[in-house]
């Protein structure tokens, strides 16, 4: 296992209360022993103009599900995750239904992690593939 200590699905979803994460409708809901995943509806929260899945969202629940993930790693009284860089690529318009995020470790390291977030659609069909690197802070 590659978290801190053990974490479970209501407290990471009690992170969520009263910010973007919240607002747009994304829900944890699974930790494994090296990923963690989520899911964001696909409505009028989260689609741009056209009628398909905002690319700004996309990178919301990218980097959601991984800072919630680096935060996991480290010792919350000593440390933050703060997001340093993000891309994403968007390979699928998904106009309806829910994504699901899976993150997993590229590299935790002592100040960096690496993650790679995949996004599916309902059909289970890759629609984006993201990469988040958070720098590992002390708390002050």
């Amino acid at each position: 296992m590659i978290w801190f200590k053990k974490y479970d699905l209501e407290m990471l979803n009690g992170l969520r209360n009263a910010n973007m994460a919240g607002l747009i409708g994304i829900e944890f809901t699974e930790i494994g022993d090296d990923y963690l995943k989520a899911t964001m509806p696909v409505n009028e929260r989260t689609k741009q103009a056209f009628g398909i899945l905002h690319g700004g969202a996309s990178c919301v629940l990218s980097e959601t599900v991984g800072s919630v993930a680096s935060w996991m790693c480290i010792d919350p009284s000593k440390q933050m995750a703060v997001g340093l860089e993000i891309n994403a690529n968007h390979i699928r318009p998904v106009t309806e239904g829910y994504v699901t995020a899976i993150c997993k470790a590229v590299q935790i390291g002592r100040s960096i992690h690496v993650w790679n977030i995949e996004m599916f659609k309902d059909d289970k069909k890759l629609n984006c593939v993201s990469r988040l690197t958070c720098a590992i802070k002390d708390q002050k």
